[in-house]
């Protein structure tokens, strides 16, 4: 009985600690478009933060203004304490070293084999001997679950096994805070719950903090401590799993429950009374 207890997720709320990711007050606007309207969102140190919503909810343009890809039209991002929104290219790019990112499709160099791809950053950005970023290389790989695949090409790898060394490069410089956009996509239930299971066991054994952007239901109850639930370019609720389960809000709702739209259902009633098999 001791051991299921202590073997079983908790789902008490998490306490309050450092702030690892301080989002305040966050606008956004692409193509003339407001994509994210006063996004105000706190992470905290050694936590796993899901970003949930749907698609075109404004949660990827949340991730790239958080990796420093872009620049919000106002607001802040402070990690650890410094607003990257406010420095210079070269100073912002020193300091994301600090985190890693976990890209959708892997997006690993395909001319490249697995071993260059995760030794890349550390001959970019590392003064290293190359004996060392061979061992560092190998510890990674080692790490996901692809030790001996060093000289494959991302060709000759499976879906799901490209994911991981995504991964591995992620982690190559021993990442403060790791990103991750959706890192089951496209992937069968089986191998989604890898990688899943996989990203716990890194955050733990290397006592990080963890940002995922997703729409897969089953990843987030997974993975979450907390659930940051968007909707039309806002943080509609936030919450341990339990708490967003229990939300009343109607929106978070009908995404939990996958209940369509009315206009869908409006559709699909009037499509079933032309094929005879409802009344108007």
């Amino acid at each position: 009985m001791a051991a299921t207890a202590k073997n079983k997720k908790s789902s008490r709320k998490p306490e309050p600690g450092i702030p690892a990711i301080e989002i305040t007050d966050l606008y956004a606007s692409y193509q003339g478009r407001t994509v994210l309207k006063g996004v105000n969102l706190t992470v905290y140190e050694g936590e796993s933060m899901a970003i949930l919503g749907r698609s075109g909810c404004g949660k990827s343009t949340l991730l790239r203004l958080m990796i420093g890809l872009m620049k919000p039209d106002s607001g802040s991002i402070r990690i650890k304490g410094q607003d990257i929104t406010r420095m210079k290219e070269e100073e912002r790019k020193e300091f994301l070293k600090k985190i890693g990112m976990l890209f959708q499709s892997a997006a690993l160099f395909n001319s490249m084999t697995i071993g260059d791809n995760v030794a890349l950053p550390l001959r970019e950005h590392t003064q290293l001997e190359e004996s060392t970023i061979q061992i560092m290389t190998r510890m990674k790989l080692d790490l996901v679950g692809l030790s001996g695949f060093e000289n494959f090409y991302p060709s000759q790898l499976s879906g799901g096994m490209r994911k991981r060394a995504g991964l591995a490069r992620a982690l190559a410089m021993d990442p403060e805070i790791l990103f991750c956009d959706e890192p089951s996509a496209g992937l069968d239930p089986i191998v989604a719950a890898g990688i899943d299971n996989l990203l716990l066991k890194l955050k733990r054994a290397f006592n990080m903090t963890l940002v995922v952007v997703t729409h897969e239901m089953a990843s987030v109850f997974t993975i979450a401590d907390r659930i940051a639930m968007m909707h039309d370019g806002q943080i509609l609720a936030v919450g341990t799993p339990d708490e967003i389960r229990k939300n009343p809000h109607p929106f978070v709702q009908q995404f939990l429950n996958r209940v369509p739209d009315q206009e869908v259902q409006d559709k699909e009633m009037v499509l079933q009374t032309l094929m005879g098999k409802g009344t108007p």
